[in-house]
């Protein structure tokens, strides 16, 4: 092998297996990314359906005591206009915890936004 020989750039073939590791190693970096935000996310989930579970059981609780001694005390007053107004009550609560839930999902704790953003733009340099 002369002096010159050994001064030349790789070849397509050394190249190409260059590119190749490469890529493999970025995809391998980004599906450890995800696993790790997976995991949190998955935390977040985990913490998410016990609160959610548990405000479920107690408010099911206080709603239905809450709910008997409204009735009992109001009845000798008002008779059985209560319950539509209990009603009414129960609905409005309800739309509230539905709107709470709607924000706590936007709030972004369950995306992936780092993996998102490497991934976005691992494909913008590719394109």
């Amino acid at each position: 092998m002369s002096h010159d020989e050994s001064n030349r750039p790789p070849g397509l073939i050394a190249s190409l297996g260059l590119v190749t590791r490469n890529a493999i190693a970025l995809l391998l970096n980004r599906l450890e990314l995800a696993a790790l935000e997976l995991a949190e996310v998955r935390n977040h989930l985990l913490q998410l359906v016990l609160v959610f579970a548990l405000a479920v059981l107690l408010g099911g609780f206080a709603l239905i005591y809450a709910s008997i001694t409204v009735v009992y005390l109001a009845w000798a007053a008002i008779g059985w206009v209560i319950l539509p107004i209990i009603t009414g009550v129960f609905l409005v609560v309800a739309i509230g915890l539905i709107l709470y839930a709607r924000a706590l999902i936007r709030s972004g704790k369950l995306a992936l936004p780092s993996t998102m953003a490497e991934l976005k733009s691992d494909r913008d340099m590719l394109l």
